[in-house]
């Protein structure tokens, strides 16, 4: 894998402040070699997996942290999922043509809403939802707003993506009592020079150097990060379930088995009618026979 797929966490020894950058290139062409995203979408779903790297970096759980925009308006989603194995994966849906300039809140329509979802790997009864507000017109800024009212912590997150890669600087203030206190306004004064070319060019080490050498920063361990999807037959047989076996046996009639395709890498699941009856126990054929009469 690329030295590129990397996230990068840092502490100031004498500043409140701790944080991480992320850099994704071969993770981010993966999801573009997927689909042809217009131009605004491919950066929102750059930027949502930069945030979802660097939010999910300081979470100290096994499960997943999902990112979710539904949107009424020409973008009707975006989702990504980041894993505590450090792997990503992401999806969009649109209708329609995407200006190129509209704001984030216009994309998503009057009826937008962006959900932050946790999941755990092993009890889904503990599966957490929080509501961010669509407020600011970039996913860092209502990010930011979200952590500072949910978290009573207080965020800088910038974002930036184009069509080879994705990265993100992530710095939050720590509590009082750890260093200058006058360490936080510097560090997010310094941090907002950064460009997003920069982000999108330099490795890593070399955007801390160019923005804090003057600083005593802590620099730990590099995290290697990667595209991977979570889709099985398992799993596409349940979301089946789901559909109903009066649907299913809609579909075998018309198309004499079920095709069901993951968003996320493409990957194409056919199941025939002897598997579909497996899967409901049932001959579903028969049952949508007698629900006719």
């Amino acid at each position: 894998m690329s030295q590129t797929d990397s996230l990068q966490r840092f502490l100031f020894d004498e500043a409140p402040v701790r944080g991480a950058l992320v850099s994704l290139e071969d993770t981010w062409r993966h999801v573009l070699s997927r689909h042809t995203y217009p131009a605004p979408v491919r950066q929102l779903l750059g930027e949502m997996m930069a945030a979802a790297a660097l939010l999910g970096a300081n979470l100290k759980f096994d499960g997943t942290l999902v990112l979710q925009m539904h949107g009424t308006g020409v973008l009707r989603l975006a989702v990504v999922e980041y894993t505590h194995e450090r792997t990503l994966r992401a999806t969009a849906k649109w209708d329609g043509a995407v200006p190129q300039n509209a704001p984030l809140p216009a994309l998503l329509g009057s009826g937008g809403r962006f959900v932050l979802t946790l999941e755990p790997k092993v009890d889904k009864s503990q599966t957490w939802q929080g509501i961010v507000a669509l407020e600011g017109d970039t996913v860092g800024a209502m990010l930011e707003n979200y952590m500072l009212r949910s978290e009573q912590l207080d965020t800088r997150l910038i974002l930036a993506a184009d069509e080879s890669r994705a990265g993100g600087l992530l710095l939050q203030r720590l509590p009082d009592g750890h260093g200058d206190p006058d360490g936080w306004p510097r560090a997010r004064s310094l941090a907002d020079t950064l460009k997003a070319e920069e982000l999108l060019t330099l490795a890593p080490l070399d955007i801390l150097h160019r923005l804090y050498h003057e600083e005593t920063v802590r620099v730990f361990d590099e995290e290697h990060l990667a595209f991977a999807c979570t889709c099985s037959r398992e799993r596409v047989a349940d979301m089946l379930k789901m559909v109903g076996a009066l649907e299913a046996a809609s579909i075998l009639q018309e198309q004499g088995s079920v095709e069901i395709g993951c968003d996320f890498c493409n990957q194409r699941y056919v199941f025939d009618e002897d598997e579909v009856d497996e899967i409901f126990q049932m001959h579903v054929l028969d049952a949508a026979r007698e629900a006719r009469h």
